[in-house]
């Protein structure tokens, strides 16, 4: 497996493509309201993007995808394609967003809840920040890439909720998706995964389930992930760079403390 150790240049353009990945997410919040349609909000994000920016939105045509965001509601794990549907009161939603800045990637998503909503949607999204936050922690050199996703599925199984083994994280860099694939629950694999080094980038990006792990993709247009139980799922997503002295988010936004 061979993992893109980045220079010093690039690492300073990830930063920046991490930057610009953050701010669509701070700026997109006020705008994330009841009755809103997730069409409009691909709208906006593409439209701050592409004109504000000056940057690339990543998923669009990407392996034919259609939109330039993933909006995931609910039971929708991941790759929700954004259209007429309207947000609704107690609604939870995942805003996946992707740019690509002077030929690198910024990788990030967050949840939004709509309203006053359930305890269980609350709990959901609040297990599976963590979840990305205990993931992060445990990235230093000299650290197995494993070591991520045990730390991760230990907590989510400490809290009955399970985490989908069909997606993972990705090295991140001039390609949306390289090496390595960042499990984010414990494979067994974990002595035998690669050692972690400064100048690596990567995601982190849990998707868990309030059921059961696994989920299925819709027939209708080859992209929508959901959970077979139909169960609450939720994500949060960074974009990892390890340091000599541990691990920097690139993808930090401006609310967060970590």
């Amino acid at each position: 497996m061979a993992i893109d150790v980045k220079s010093a240049e690039e690492i300073k353009k990830m930063r920046l493509a991490g930057r610009l990945t953050a701010d669509v997410l701070d700026m997109i919040g006020k705008h994330i309201k009841i009755g809103v349609t997730t069409g409009e909000l691909d709208k906006i994000c593409h439209d701050y993007i592409v004109n504000k920016q000056k940057a690339v939105p990543a998923p669009l045509n990407y392996q034919g995808y259609p939109k330039s965001i993933c909006t995931s509601v609910n039971h929708v794990v991941c790759h929700g394609i954004p259209g007429d549907k309207k947000l609704k009161k107690g609604d939870i939603i995942n805003i996946d967003i992707t740019i690509i800045k002077d030929g690198y990637h910024g990788d990030s998503s967050k949840m939004f809840i709509l309203g006053k909503s359930s305890i269980k949607a609350q709990r959901i999204c609040r297990i599976a920040q963590k979840c990305l936050y205990i993931g992060i922690q445990q990235v230093k050199p000299g650290v197995r890439l494993g070591e991520i996703g045990k730390a991760i599925g230990a907590y989510a199984n400490k809290n009955n909720c399970s985490i989908v083994r069909d997606y993972c994280g990705h090295g991140i860099g001039t390609q949306f998706h390289s090496e390595p694939q960042v499990v984010h629950y414990d494979d067994g694999n974990t002595a035998s995964s690669p050692v972690l080094e400064a100048g690596m980038t990567f995601t982190i990006e849990p998707m868990v389930n309030l059921g059961g792990f696994e989920v299925t993709t819709s027939k209708i247009d080859g992209w929508t992930v959901t959970t077979k139980d139909r169960s609450l799922s939720a994500q949060w997503e960074h974009t990892i760079l390890v340091t000599k002295e541990g691990c920097e988010i690139l993808t930090l936004r401006e609310e967060e403390s970590v």
